[in-house]
């Protein structure tokens, strides 16, 4: 695992992220992605549909809508990945879609030391499918704890269009 943290990391300039491995790339993410379309949420979940910013073409990908206080959040589990790096190439315009439900955003990415309440909240709710990305942190971690990893992590702030 550590191998396609170090390879993922190269590749994205030194930014922090964990590949998915085959399992949940080719069976686990296609299976909650065909659930969310076909319109029952796994625990809060979406599909991000994003411009993909070298072929300029829709990129899906299913992830977790924390909503918190009265905000909605998406948040990278494994770091600066291709849908991260997707959103912010597209100025932060995305659509996130539940069956046939499709939903305009503006994310605004929010500095990791504004990210810890989120963060917080999203380990709250999903560490037990996320938790292995967060080194060892939870939600019951120490603010500074928490602070120390949220550059791992982009959170992005939603709002709808």
């Amino acid at each position: 695992m550590s191998e396609q943290r170090d390879q993922a990391s190269s590749r994205a300039g030194g930014a922090h992220y964990l590949a998915p491995g085959w399992f949940t790339r080719n069976v686990a993410n296609r299976l909650v992605a065909l659930v969310t379309r076909a319109g029952v949420s796994v625990l809060g979940s979406r599909v991000l549909e994003v411009r993909g910013r070298a072929s300029g073409q829709p990129r899906r990908t299913p992830v977790n809508l924390l909503t918190y206080e009265g905000r909605q959040y998406l948040v990278s589990a494994r770091g600066h990945g291709q849908w991260v790096r997707n959103v912010r190439a597209a100025g932060g315009e995305l659509s996130l879609l539940r069956g046939r439900s499709r939903t305009l955003y503006h994310a605004d990415e929010l500095d990791p030391a504004d990210s810890v309440a989120v963060l917080r909240a999203y380990l709250k709710r999903w560490k037990a499918e996320v938790g292995a990305f967060f080194d060892g942190i939870g939600p019951d971690s120490t603010d500074e704890e928490i602070r120390r990893i949220a550059p791992r992590h982009p959170v992005f702030t939603l709002t709808a269009r």
